[in-house]
Order: structure tokens, then sequence, then C-alpha cells
């Protein structure tokens, strides 16, 4: 049977989990629609979920639809949790992404069609809530054309609109066929010649939309029902369904990890190539460096008609839960490395010291911390053993709160949380270079390691090379100084992650293997894994010195609507936040400002804005870039390793052969 992966995205409170429900009970896999107010909606399965009324992790529920079982993923709408968001994308084949005919486009909406369209992800638009008082439908459609900059097919009209009896009346009127001709020659010819049968109209929408070069927009209500039969009527015609050739080498992407009733890992994988079973013995990893593990298959389940069920085998195409692989991590490629999720929205910039309360131990507190963060890779935990501190690293404070309630739940532990500060990146300034030789003073390591550093473009993340052969080594020291490198540039020269660069090993050397007769290795006179990633840190934090880092704090984007006359007092509070216009536009009695802010100064912005406003402004803010600190004092941030910038106390702490350093 054909499959589907749909993807269902919003701005939080746009309706998105009461069109799931809805699209769940007209498709009849629900008798009842469940209400996100009372808790008992079907994808909201968590008991937090349940009692905040909003969506925290993704879930995937399956309906039949005219011979296609569509997997649909109920995604988070809180920007907090994007990076739920983030996961589910690389593993979709359509989305609807769900606008408010009320509060029309937010800061959200925005997002995440930009990310859609960069993509070509093909998506349905369907505007929520025309039952409501203040329902629009002209200057939602007019709204979004701006806002979201995309080519909307509108696929119908309302009537009714704000009332209970609203209803969505389908049709494609002139602004379809306006919308489909810029994109169709032929289309276009055929309209100079008169009118164009409606059969044609929809092939070349269906066309368009699978290409994700137009967007079909479709109004109802998730409330009422009106709309819902509509939009089901275009998933099943306008979206693509999965592709992927069965019989082929085995290519999975894991995009959800949870733990079951017995503390076992349970991964969450679409299937792009290859059929996995039962027993099977699969390699998975990091798709980026390739697979690293190996485990055994112990079970299998497919999702169909809104539950899932145990399966023998599992198909291209299909989403699927896999017991068995213990050291299964999210963003891992099963088999062949295929399709890679990446990074399609902005990381954490916050961070925050979790304070464990009464009863609450450091080791329990970090290690429900670190099960946390399997299921959130971008929950980066942080443990300074030294002043016996885990911090955590944040999107937002309702996701803080949302920390706070889970550990409280499902792990007994009471905590607080410490003033959120933000998290700074380093970049290297120019290149350095720095080498130590093996049994050279004044390295007491049995390894000869050269690093040199040099700077990448902005968003380039960290590269590996090699100037030496391969085979100079054994391939296990060449990965001990690779995970090194990697682990040391977590704390720059001012204790930020250091990115945007590349790292070059350029000299190697090792002692090789040495025994005595009739005895076994010798340790003292062989080099182990050991002497590498000892040595590693040192030569790098070395390379680095002679680079320079400069660091760089996150910056968000900011779009400002305000009364006109209200000008005059923003444009000096936001010189003293560090904002920088970069447009000003105004609009009758509304100024409009973009530009720049300093991320940390986005909360006193927010704070500002109604008293400067008279509370009639509106704020919309995103991360958009790092710049350099250039304001007040650079920031540091306390060490958690330990501290190659001071090699006697390094040495101190991580050599074994202490008797070898005159210090």
């Amino acid at each position: 049977m054909p499959l589907l992966n749909l993807g269902i995205l919003a701005h939080v409170d746009a309706g998105k989990t009461s069109l799931t429900e809805r699209l769940l009970y007209t498709a009849g896999v629900i008798d009842e629609i469940g209400s996100v107010d009372a808790g008992s909606t079907t994808t909201d399965t968590l008991a937090l979920e349940r009692r905040r009324g909003i969506t925290i992790k993704s879930a995937v529920v399956s309906f039949p639809l005219d011979g296609v079982t569509v997997n649909l993923i109920d995604t988070p709408g809180h920007p907090d949790f994007i990076a739920e968001v983030e996961r589910v994308l690389g593993v979709l084949d359509g989305a609807v992404l769900v606008v408010s005919a009320v509060e029309g486009v937010q800061a959200q909406t925005r997002v995440l069609m930009r990310t859609l369209r960069r993509l070509r992800i093909p998506t349905l638009i369907f505007v929520n809530k025309i039952d409501r008082r203040g329902a629009r439908e002209a200057a939602v459609l007019r709204r979004m054309a701006q806002r979201l900059g995309v080519p909307l097919v509108p696929t119908g009209t309302t009537a009714g609109l704000g009332t209970r009896a609203a209803r969505f009346v389908p049709g494609l009127g002139p602004a379809a066929l306006e919308a489909l001709a810029d994109r169709d020659d032929r289309l276009l010819a055929a309209c100079l010649d008169g009118a164009v049968p409606e059969d044609r109209l929809r092939r070349a929408l269906t066309a368009q939309t699978r290409s994700a070069a137009v967007h079909p927009v479709y109004f109802g209500s998730a409330i009422t029902g009106a709309g819902v039969p509509e939009l089901i009527g275009g998933i099943g015609r306008l979206l693509p369904t999965a592709v992927g050739d069965p019989d082929g080498p085995l290519s999975g992407t894991v995009f959800k990890v949870e733990r079951g009733p017995a503390g076992e890992k349970v991964a969450y994988a679409r299937l792009f190539s290859g059929t996995l079973r039962v027993r099977d013995r699969i390699p998975f990893g990091d798709g980026r460096h390739g697979t690293g593990e190996e485990g055994r298959v112990t079970a299998l389940s497919v999702f169909e008609r809104g539950t899932d069920s145990r399966a023998d085998s599992v198909g291209a195409g299909r989403i699927t839960k896999v017991w068995g692989l213990g050291g299964i991590r999210i963003g891992d490629a099963l088999g062949t490395p295929g399709r890679s999720g990446g990074h399609h929205f902005a990381p954490p910039t916050l961070e925050t010291v979790v304070v464990p309360g009464p009863g609450a131990d450091r080791r329990s507190l970090h290690l429900a911390l670190t099960r946390l963060a399997e299921q959130d890779p971008l929950i980066g935990v942080r443990h300074d053993a030294s002043r016996g501190e885990t911090s955590v690293s944040l999107y937002g404070e309702v996701q803080k709160e949302v920390l706070q309630a889970t550990l409280a739940d499902e792990y007994g532990l009471d905590v607080a949380f410490r003033e959120t500060t933000t998290l700074c990146i380093e970049r290297p300034l120019a290149s350095g270079h720095a080498v130590e030789y093996n049994q050279k003073d004044p390295n007491p390591f049995l390894a000869t390691v050269g690093l040199r550093v040099d700077p990448a473009p902005p968003g380039a993340g960290v590269a590996f090379r090699l100037e030496v052969e391969l085979g100079s080594m054994p391939y296990a020291f060449f990965k001990a100084v690779e995970d090194t490198v990697r682990e040391t540039l977590g704390q720059g020269l001012r204790g930020w992650q250091v990115t945007d660069c590349t790292v070059t090993m350029t000299h190697s050397g090792y002692s090789p293997r040495q025994s005595h007769a009739h005895q076994g290795f010798d340790k003292s006179m062989s080099s182990t894994g050991h002497d590498f990633r000892g040595l590693t840190p040192l030569v790098l934090t070395d390379a680095l010195r002679r680079a320079g880092t400069l660091v760089h704090e996150p910056m968000h984007r900011f779009r400002l609507e305000a009364p006109a006359d209200t000008l005059g007092a923003l444009l000096p509070v936001l010189a003293r936040l560090g904002a920088v216009p970069e447009s000003t536009g105004t609009h009758a009695v509304t100024c409009v400002l973009e530009g720049t802010v300093p991320a940390a100064r986005t909360h006193a912005l927010e704070q500002r804005l109604p008293g400067l406003t008279r509370g009639e402004g509106e704020l919309e803010t995103a991360f958009d870039h790092y710049a350099p600190v250039i304001r007040g004092t650079v920031p540091e941030r306390p060490r958690t390793d330990h501290n190659p910038l001071n090699r006697k106390e390094y040495l101190l702490k991580v050599t074994r052969r202490t008797g070898e350093w005159d210090g």
C-alpha cells in the first residue's frame, strides 16, 4: 500500500493538535474527538502535555486515505521545542502548515515556512478557526502573501465567516489560475486563448504542489469540521507518496528516541531504502561521520489505524519503532547513511544551572538529565565536577518549566534554576599551528601530534582533515585524535564552544607495541589511545592561542510594529539595547522597524515595549546570526575540563607518567 509521511506544523495555539484530532475522527480512526483543554487528545500522550495543553514531543499516528496509509506526525508549536520539529522535517513527504484565521501569520509560522521552502517539502496551508469571532479571509491571504513570501493558490472561499455556521466553499478562482499560470507557460498560453478547463487546472495544481512550487490554501475549522473533508482530499490528491526501493541497501534515519517501561531504548526511524527485519544485525551511528556501532533488532512495530502493531519486517517508506539498539541516538543513520536531517533551525542560545532541591542528590540529577538529553540532543548537559554544578542549554523559559516538571514527574527530583544566561561561541581569528613530538621534552606522552586550526565560513561547523597518511599509524589513534579535537573545541580560550573552523592533523607518530620475552604488553614503552587523548588538548589549545579566537554573541532579527507617533521614543531605547534598525517603514498610522538586536537584550525589549507603545506594539524576534561582542566586557565561561590552558595543572590531572615530567 502506498505511504505518505505527513507533518502537521504551526505556531503555538493555531489549532494544530485539534486539527489532528479532527483528521483522525473524519478518517474513522477515533470515535470521539479529543480536547486539548480537557487533556484527552490522541497525540498528546505525556501527562505534562495534557496538563499544559501544549505539544512537547512529536507523536506519530496513522490513518487510511483512499488506499494510502498516512503516517501523521503532530509536532510542537511552541518555539522552545523547535528541536522536535527539526528532527521530524527530515522524514516527511509532505506537510500541512496551520495558520489561525484570527491571529494570522505569527513568528513561528514564518520560521516554519522558510524552512519548508528551503527543504522543498510539498506543503498545504490550512487556515483554521474560521468559526471564531474576528476570523478574516482576504486580510489573512494578503498577510500570508506579504509575510510568508511564497506563491499561494486559494482553493476556495468562505461563507458565514466568524460564526459557528462558517463553511468552506471549494473552487479554483481567478487568483488560483493566475498563480498557476505564472509558473506554467503552456497554461498561460491556454488562458490567453480562452477559458481553461477545471481538470487542467487541477492537474497543474497537483504538479506544482508536488514540486513545492506553489502552496494550496484551504480554510476551515478543526472544531466544527468545516473544510476538513476538502483538506483531506487535497492531502490525498496533491501530496506525493513515499518512494524507496525495499530491495535496496538499508538506509534510514532516527528522529525520536524514548524509553520503554523497562528502561530500554525505543527508536523511531524512517526507512528510505531497503527492508529491516527482526533479528537483523545492523550498523548505526552518526550519518555525518559514518556508522560507528552495530546492534541486533529485537522487535519492530509499524503504525496502522491510530496505533502501532508488531511486525516481522518493515520496508522502505515506512516509519517504524525499533527495539534492541542500545546505543542509538537521535539523528543516527541506520545502515547506509542516506538523507541527513541536518540542522535547519538555530541552536539553543540560553543556558542555566540546575540546582537540586532537598532530597535530590547530584548523581541522580546528572543521570536524569543525561537520559533527557538522549531524547533531545540540543539540550546540552554540561557537568562541572570542580563546582559540583550541572547546566543545560535551552531555547526559552517555557522549556525550563517543562524540564522542571519532567524531572519531578518522571524522576522524583525537585529542582530549581539559576538565572538564564546567553550562550556565546568562539571563532578563530587566523590560522594557528602547534606540534609536540614523541619522547621529546616537555611531552610526557608517547605520541606525536601536530594540528593546524584554520577559520571556516560562518555556519560551516567543525571539519577534521588529515595531511598525514592514514597508514602511518593505527587507525584507532587517528580516531582518538579526531574525537578529542571535537571534545576539546567545546571549550575555547574563553570557555565557549569553538566553531566554524577546520582542524588539520599535520604530524603523527607513535611508539610501536613493545613486549619482553615471556612477558605481556609493556604499556610504559608502547603508545596507547590514552597518549593521544592526553596530548591532543595541549596541542590544539596551543594552536588556538596562536590563531586567536573572538567571542561572538547570538543576534536576533526583530520586526517591530507600533504606532507611528511612538517612533521617537522607541529609537533611543533600541540604541541603548544595542539594537540596529536596518529598515523603517510607515504605513498610515503604523511604523514597522526591522533590524537586529543582541539575544541577551530581547527580554528587556519585550518588557519595555508595552510602556513605549501604549500596549499596541507587536514584536517578533528569531535567531539570525552570531556577531562579535563589541559592547562591554567580553564574557567568559567557567571551564569544566582539565584546563589545557594551564599545562602544569592539566598534566597533574591527566598524565600518569608524572615521573617523566619535570614540570
